[in-house]
């Protein structure tokens, strides 16, 4: 029997109130994300509070399967970092359950979000697809008069291309104005030039009014007479005001949902998978018409195989050349000849690029079938791949609220929108197979929350910033500065007269290496990266002198411990060769580019030593001087 304990449910409740408003949070990012896609579509158009009520609804539940993944990565990443920063996932380890018996009712919790995620696209997200797009195409057929572009012909009012040179946004005023009307045929056809025009919309919404400032109109005239003639009369008409009335119907309509028919997003994939055959069925039927066709027209498909090797025998006996017989004619047959392939030629090119558009528009349409029907299964696993992401780092960052955590999301939803995105154009170009492109994103992540899961419940330190950002000063050659505060209690006094006779035999020993060895100048390549010999005496230097600051530290002597401050920190190696193996020595040496940084770096450190043996011999001499004279 499997029995629920209270660690599970404060676990739960943790996650559960987080979720709710990680889920909220996302969806409303989401939603200003596609809003900004079509703002334009929305200002201005005049439409109703009940028109706006469904498009943000429709598209709130377009994007739930978007943000439930993303609100799962999130809230699972700051419950796990509240835990370990509030020290209470160590208090859960020391009870003897370890991080994955802690994740077994939040897994519980995200197969459930899964299959809630599976059934919204496959019954609830297809219709609201279907609805945003109807929304979408009917808000673009209002009120055309404010969406006339600049600079182009725009087609949104019927029988009329208008261009519009410049458009005033405050008064809705245009300015250059040419226009094409086309009503039944080519002889009723007239172009309209204006200075300036208006176009606005009647009170009932049927009509549009246009008006016209100083400008021609060139009208084509019907004539019965001169139905067989080849010119067409026209009129010409110049006028400083004149209005048009143009027959449009501003009012908001919802457009017929029967163009959304081949819309694989607007289908659940039991539908998916009946269309597909169909579809299937369909385009093979097609592909096998025209492949009888092409045997017909080639004289293939009822030629036998004796008649056609009868034909290549004869072909060979009378050794015909195409070329001789070619030249035995006179020009006017050459260009006859020419000019009748040439037109096969071209007919048969026209019929292929029509076929073959008709084909690969059938082939886009049954790979974008597929693609949705596995984007189904893809987007719900998401749901428990971002899980495991999401709970084993806030269980290694060890970091709560909002700081860390959003950004870590962020970067993990980025890196999946761009594979998934990349898979998904490749798979619907043809580029890629389906299954290769819309499945990249959850191979590349997979190995990746089993490694995290891993190293969390292994307790690894492989996020900690702190181990990181020394890494990092190591490699850059940047250290901490030293920081020695004064002890409320002591124990034990410093021995002074030891410690002033450590110092000064110190300060001798680094006159001699200075002496010795000449830090400013460059170092020799060969020992670097082939010769290596250990420099001991720094190494001991700085073990002394730590013993030295050590004792000195129980002091309540202000200057001694200011001196002690100005103490740097040793770096006993980095002056003498860049890595402690010597065959990593080497590969650095052949390698030129890393070479040249590494002996750039190393001669930086000697003369850093340089600097920080001068500041160690000033500070001994100056705590050696105040102990012998105090």
């Amino acid at each position: 029997m499997i029995r629920i304990k209270k660690l599970d449910i404060y676990i739960i409740k943790q996650f559960g109130m987080l979720f709710v408003g990680a889920f909220f949070i996302c969806l409303f990012v989401l939603m200003m994300q596609f809003l900004w896609k079509y703002v334009n579509d929305l200002i201005g158009k005049g439409l109703s509070l009940d028109v706006l009520a469904q498009f943000f609804w429709y598209m709130a539940l377009m994007l739930v399967p978007q943000a439930l993944p993303l609100a799962l990565l999130l809230s699972s990443l700051i419950s796990y970092g509240n835990l370990g920063e509030n020290s209470e996932l160590t208090a859960i380890k020391a009870a003897g359950v370890s991080l994955v018996q802690s994740f077994r009712s939040l897994i519980v919790v995200a197969v459930l979000i899964m299959c809630a995620s599976f059934y919204f696209q496959n019954n609830i997200g297809p219709d609201a697809n279907r609805k945003i797009g109807q929304l979408l195409v009917s808000m673009k057929q209002k009120s055309p008069e404010l969406e006339i572009p600049e600079g182009i012909f725009y087609n949104g009012i019927p029988q009329c291309n208008l261009y519009v040179e410049k458009k005033n946004m405050e008064t809705g005023k245009l300015y250059g104005v040419m226009i094409y009307r086309m009503t039944d045929s080519f002889e009723d056809a007239a172009i309209i030039l204006a200075d300036s025009a208006m176009l606005q919309s009647t009170e009932e919404k049927k009509h549009l009014v246009l008006t016209l400032w100083s400008g021609e109109w060139f009208e084509n005239m019907r004539s019965q007479e001169l139905a067989g003639s080849a010119s067409v009369p026209y009129r010409r008409e110049t006028f400083y005001h004149k209005k048009i009335i143009i027959d449009f119907d501003g009012d908001f309509n919802m457009m017929d949902a029967g163009a959304f028919a081949n819309n694989a997003k607007t289908k659940g994939i039991g539908q998916i998978s009946r269309d597909l055959d169909s579809l299937n069925h369909v385009y093979d039927s097609i592909g096998t018409a025209y492949y009888k066709d092409a045997q017909i027209t080639y004289g293939n498909a009822n030629v036998k195989p004796a008649e056609k090797k009868q034909a290549k025998a004869l072909f060979q006996k009378e050794k015909l050349n195409i070329d001789s017989v070619f030249a035995k004619l006179n020009n006017e047959q050459k260009a006859n000849v020419i000019n009748s392939a040439l037109s096969r030629v071209q007919q048969q090119m026209t019929d292929l690029e029509f076929k073959s558009l008709l084909t690969s528009d059938g082939d886009k349409l049954i790979r974008q079938h597929k693609i949705e029907m596995i984007n189904k299964f893809i987007m719900a696993f998401s749901c428990l791949l971002f899980f495991f992401i999401g709970a084993p780092l806030g269980a290694i960052i060890r970091k709560g609220g909002l700081g860390v955590p959003i950004i870590i999301s962020v970067v993990v939803f980025i890196i999946f929108y761009i594979l998934n995105n990349t898979g998904y154009r490749m798979a619907r170009g043809g580029m890629w197979t389906i299954w290769f492109g819309e499945s990249l994103a959850p191979v590349v992540l997979t190995p990746l929350a089993c490694w995290v899961t891993y190293k969390a419940n292994n307790d690894s330190t492989v996020f900690n910033m702190d181990i990181w950002r020394n890494v990092m000063m190591k490699m850059l050659g940047l250290r901490i500065k030293r920081h020695i505060a004064s002890k409320e209690v002591i124990i034990n006094d410093p021995d002074y007269v030891h410690d002033a006779e450590i110092l000064q035999q110190m300060t001798a020993d680094i006159k001699a290496y200075s002496a010795a060895h000449n830090l400013k100048s460059p170092p020799n390549i060969i020992k670097v990266f082939f010769r290596y010999q250990p420099d001991h005496k720094i190494e001991r230097i700085s073990e002394d002198l730590e013993v030295v600051i050590e004792d000195l530290a129980n002091t309540r002597d202000k200057v001694i411990m200011t001196e002690l401050n100005k103490y740097p920190i040793l770096a006993t190696k980095a002056h003498t060769r860049p890595f402690e193996r010597k065959w990593m020595n080497i590969a650095a040496a052949i390698i030129v580019p890393l070479g040249i940084f590494f002996y750039c770096r190393m001669w930086r450190f000697r003369l850093r030593l340089w600097h920080d043996l001068k500041t160690i011999v000033q500070a001994n001499e100056t705590i050696a001087n105040h102990i012998n004279g105090s």
